[in-house]
C-alpha cells in the first residue's frame, strides 16, 4: 500500500500526458487483455489477473516505448539521421519496428551469446545488428559511441518518455482492475515497473507493487536495500530481460518510493513458472514475462483473499530453452 510520502513523490508524468501519447502507443499495440485466469486461481487460491504484454506485435511490453520517445523527438527536434541502441532484445525491436513506422534507419548493439530468437526478429523489423560487448552494460557504451560517432538519436533503455509509452499498460490494466490488491512485475532496468507504480499513483489506488529481479541480476534489489545505487560484476540469467549490472538513478528514486520491497527469484522458480503459464493459460512466457508469477508463487502463503496481478512482459524465449524447461529443465544462462 503506497503512503502519504509515496503520492506525494513527484510524478514523471500527469494523467494528460499519458492520455495524450496513447494515440501514438496505439499506431503499434494494442490495448492488451487481462485475464483472471481460473487454473490460476485453482492453483494458487485466490485470484490472478495476467497482463498480456506478450500480446503486441514484438510479443512483449517495450512495443509501446521506442515510438513515444521517438515521436517525441521528432516534435521537439526535427527528424534524427537515425536510432541507434543496446539491447537483449525487447526494447530493440521496440525501437526496430517504431523506426521503420517512421521510415528511419535503425541500428541495434547486441552482447555476444544474445538469443538468437530475438536477434532473427530484430533483423526483420529492419534493422542493423551489431554484436560487441560480454554483456548489456557493456554493448549500451558502445552505442552511445557509435550514436556520437554517425549523429544517430540513441534511444535509451530508461527515460521519461520511455516510461510514459510503457505506463499505457498499466492505465490499461488499473482503469480495468483497479481493486487489486497487490502486481508483481519484472525490472530489467525499470520501466514497466515504474510506470506501474507513477499509474498507481496518479489514480489514487492502494495497490501494492511489487518489483522482480532474478537473483543472478540483484542490482536493482541490493541498490533498493541499500539506498543508493550498487552494481554488480555479472548478471548472467537465462531470463534476459532482467540482465541488468547498472541500475539507472532515476528509475531507483522511483522504486525507493513506491516499492516496499524487490523480490528476488532464481533460475529454476522462473522455469518452474514459465511451465505454470503454459499449463494454466497456454501462454509461452520468456524468462522475464514469468518472473512476475514466480514471485507471486513464492509469496503464495500471504496472499490469501486477495486480489493480485502479474505482468506478462513478453513471450520471446528461444526454441531451446521452452524445450528445455517444458521436459522440466532449467536453461543455462
Amino acid at each position: 500500500m503506497p503512503s502519504t510520502e509515496r503520492l506525494l513523490m513527484t510524478p514523471l508524468f500527469a494523467l494528460e500526458d499519458l492520455e495524450a501519447v496513447l494515440p501514438i502507443v496505439r499506431r503499434i499495440a494494442p490495448d492488451t487483455p487481462a485475464y483472471a485466469w481460473p487454473l490460476l486461481q485453482e492453483r494458487f487460491g485466490f485470484e490472478v489477473v495476467v497482463k498480456h504484454e506478450n500480446h503486441t506485435p514484438i510479443g512483449a511490453f517495450k512495443a509501446r516505448s521506442s515510438i513515444v520517445y521517438i515521436q517525441k523527438h521528432i516534435d521537439a527536434h526535427g527528424r534524427p539521421k537515425g536510432v541507434i541502441s543496446a539491447t537483449r532484445g525487447n526494447h530493440g525491436q521496440s525501437m526496430a519496428l517504431a523506426a521503420s513506422r517512421l521510415g528511419l534507419p535503425a541500428t541495434l548493439v547486441v552482447p555476444e551469446g544474445n538469443a538468437e530468437g530475438k536477434n532473427r526478429a530484430m533483423r526483420a523489423f529492419g534493422a542493423d545488428l551489431v554484436v560487441e560487448g560480454r554483456d548489456f552494460d557493456i554493448s549500451r557504451r558502445v552505442a552511445e559511441e557509435k550514436a556520437e560517432e554517425h549523429d544517430y538519436l540513441m534511444v535509451p533503455s530508461f527515460h521519461r518518455n520511455i516510461v510514459l509509452g510503457v505506463a499505457t499498460y498499466a492505465l490499461e490494466f488499473f482503469q480495468k482492475h483497479s481493486d487489486l490488491d497487490v502486481v508483481y512485475v519484472p525490472v530489467g532496468m525499470g520501466s514497466g515497473a515504474c510506470g506501474l507504480i507513477t499509474v498507481r499513483d496518479l489514480l489514487g489506488l492502494k495497490t501494492e507493487i511489487v518489483p522482480v529481479v532474478s537473483e543472478r541480476a540483484p542490482a536493482y534489489q541490493l541498490s533498493h536495500a541499500a539506498g543508493h545505487i550498487i552494481t554488480t560484476d555479472t548478471a548472467k540469467t537465462f531470463a534476459d530481460g532482467m540482465a541488468c549490472r547498472e541500475p539507472n538513478q532515476q528509475a531507483l528514486d522511483i522504486l525507493t518510493h513506491g516499492a516496499d520491497r524487490i523480490v528476488t527469484v532464481s533460475e529454476d522458480e522462473v522455469a518452474e513458472a514459465v511451465r505454470i503459464l503454459f499449463a494454466d493459460t497456454h501462454n509461452v512466457a520468456e524468462g522475464a514475462g514469468a518472473a512476475a508469477l514466480a514471485a507471486m508463487k513464492k509469496e503464495a502463503n500471504g496472499l490469501t483473499g486477495k486480489k493480485a496481478g502479474v505482468i506478462l512482459s513478453g513471450g520471446n524465449i528461444d526454441e531451446g530453452a521452452l524445450q528445455t524447461i517444458l521436459q522440466g529443465g532449467t536453461p543455462a544462462p
